[in-house]
């Protein structure tokens, strides 16, 4: 049976061993970020750009802000980018880029930016590879049991256009979109089964989306028969906008630092075609699996569910997106080469940079595909929450049965209960570890017998 009918749940991932480039080159992304962060120019998490705005006029505190950075970060680091890592061997943005934006914001000197930084990079490459060793040589292998959620997260990621299309234009197109999807993952199990079953049939999704948007806005701006063209009510791109002034400002103080944007590009660009890094949960389990292009395929969808936000937030705030729009990702894992990749991820951050009030304007002229942008984002999350938790209860019962699951799926209810002190998105594999660990201290007590050893 080829990877198109199971996408190789328990199958081996990267090794969590970085080659000596490797290193170097997570430890100099990291250092570059933090720098970045430091300069006020680019964060990664999305909710802390809109602060930096008073930050960068001086209306805030280094420290106020980096305390909002942590956060709104922190449940993401620890519940999500470290599991993630661990159970794919593949490095993500979580664990990556938002400590990165944590420390740069809080270092008081310039200097220490950077090297606080690399020391974070450091921490990554060597750290979760101790730690990878260590967990696997535990009586109850809570790492392997993670790879289980691999296989909800593909397949029901699959189904975010479904639900835009749905949200957007209702149930029946949304039904169509459903059925013409399940076709196509149906045929592609059985005519492709080299292909991941998803990749069709979120294209054809994605598809479907946009062109529906795209016909209701080309609707919405044509004149009414009979109506009189020179007396239409003005565009909102011809109305006088009180937030002009401040987006081209931000614009202007972005371009004036093109060059380091232009090495960032380049960083995050090798990074991704390293294939020791993924921009997202799905992504990370198709590097681990050598599906390049399916997952070149799955950011580039990211893409066009955050393009709209990291424009007008970075428009707002005079602070960019640490990975830009997130099309150097896709573009990463299909180059050949890593000098390629530092050519490709330079060229495309300067021509973000400088069509960001290009970008702009264009969105304000089509609002339908803007908010299909927004509905693709909201379903991408919707997806990958039950995703994830699925995954995390798979997890549990390989690691514990019942009473694995017991813990996991008690945990997530009590973290529901007390206000979701840690993130929804991180709550599952958050708990899928402390539950490795209390079965590992039962064990060690004699309470509790792992399966395999029974």
């Amino acid at each position: 049976m080829g990877p198109g009918h199971v996408p190789a749940a328990a199958a081996p991932v990267h090794a969590l061993g970085f080659s000596l480039v490797q290193q170097l080159t997570v430890i100099g992304v990291c250092a570059l970020t933090a720098f970045v962060a430091h300069s006020a120019l680019a964060v990664f998490n999305d909710g802390v750009r809109p602060f930096m705005l008073d930050f960068v006029h001086g209306r805030t505190t280094r420290g106020a802000t980096a305390a909002v950075s942590f956060g709104l970060s922190a449940g993401f680091v620890f519940g999500l980018g470290a599991p993630m890592a661990l159970s794919s061997g593949v490095l993500n943005p979580w664990l990556v880029f938002l400590p990165t934006d944590v420390l740069g914001i809080l270092a008081p000197r310039k200097w220490l930016a950077p090297l606080l930084g690399g020391g974070w990079g450091a921490l990554v490459v060597f750290g979760l590879k101790g730690a990878d060793e260590a967990v696997r040589g535990l009586p109850v292998d809570f790492l392997t049991a993670m790879q289980q959620m691999s296989v909800p997260i593909l397949f029901l990621f699959t189904l975010f256009p479904v639900l835009a299309v749905t949200k957007q234009f209702g149930r029946a197109r949304g039904a169509v979109a459903g059925v013409v999807e399940l076709g196509l993952v149906v045929a592609t199990m059985k005519l492709w089964p080299q292909v991941f079953a998803g990749a069709p049939a979120m294209a054809a999704g994605v598809l479907l989306l946009i062109g529906f948007a795209v016909a209701r806005d080309v609707r919405e701006r044509r004149p009414e028969p009979g109506g009189d063209e020179s007396v239409r009510a003005p565009q909102p791109s011809e109305a006088a906008d009180p937030m002009a002034s401040l987006f081209s400002a931000s614009a202007a103080r972005l371009r004036r630092h093109l060059p380091l944007f232009m090495a960032l590009g380049a960083g995050v660009c090798v990074l991704a075609q390293m294939h020791v890094f993924g921009g997202g949960e799905a992504t990370s389990f198709l590097i681990a699996q050598g599906k390049y292009p399916e997952a070149a395929q799955v950011d580039l969808y990211r893409v066009l569910g955050f393009l709209p936000l990291i424009a007008t937030t970075a428009l707002a705030s005079g602070a960019y997106g640490i990975a830009g729009f997130t099309l150097v990702y896709p573009i990463g894992y299909l180059l050949p080469s890593p000098w390629l990749a530092v050519l490709c991820g330079a060229l495309v951050f300067a021509a973000e940079v400088l069509a960001l009030s290009g970008i702009g304007r264009v969105l304000g002229r089509l609002p339908s595909l803007r908010d299909s942008s927004e509905r693709l984002r909201g379903a991408i999350g919707d997806t990958l929450h039950l995703a994830i938790l699925f995954g995390s209860l798979m997890a549990a019962n390989a690691m514990g049965g019942g009473l694995g699951i017991l813990i996991v799926g008690g945990l997530y209810l009590v973290n529901e209960a007390m206000g979701r002190v840690v993130v929804r998105m991180a709550a599952g594999p958050a708990a899928v570890i402390v539950a490795g660990i209390a079965l590992n201290v039962l064990y060690g007590l004699g309470l509790f017998t792992p399966a395999a050893a029974s």
